[in-house]
């Protein structure tokens, strides 16, 4: 069955007339798509970066340390920028301590 062409077809998007669109609806939903990428990405982000900064803070000697090259050892000196690893008998070398990524346990 044909349509009419005299009857005018309605606009999805267009607002009845006199009338204004709810300007606050998409702030909402871009507030709510923030809290969603605060919660999910953000956050465990901030706390993961945190714990490692602890970690780094918290080296002393003797603790057995895995850096982000791969490279296990364990601690004989520790400064402000520099970790000084022992990595076999006699071999010794100094890695920055940003790059130690985790200490290592008996469990892990």
């Amino acid at each position: 069955m044909p349509m009419d062409p005299r009857v005018p077809l309605p606009l999805l998007a267009a607002a009845p007339e006199g009338q204004q669109g709810n300007v606050w609806s998409p702030l909402i939903m871009m507030a709510v798509i923030f809290a969603i990428f605060y919660f999910l990405l953000i956050a465990p982000a901030r706390k993961k970066q945190r714990q490692h900064a602890e970690m780094l803070a918290g080296l002393k000697n003797g603790d057995r340390v895995v850096t982000s090259g791969g490279v296990y050892g364990t601690v004989v000196g520790v400064t402000d920028h520099v970790v000084q690893l022992r990595i076999a008998d006699q071999v010794k070398i100094e890695v920055a301590k940003h790059a130690v990524a985790d200490r290592v346990t008996e469990e892990s």
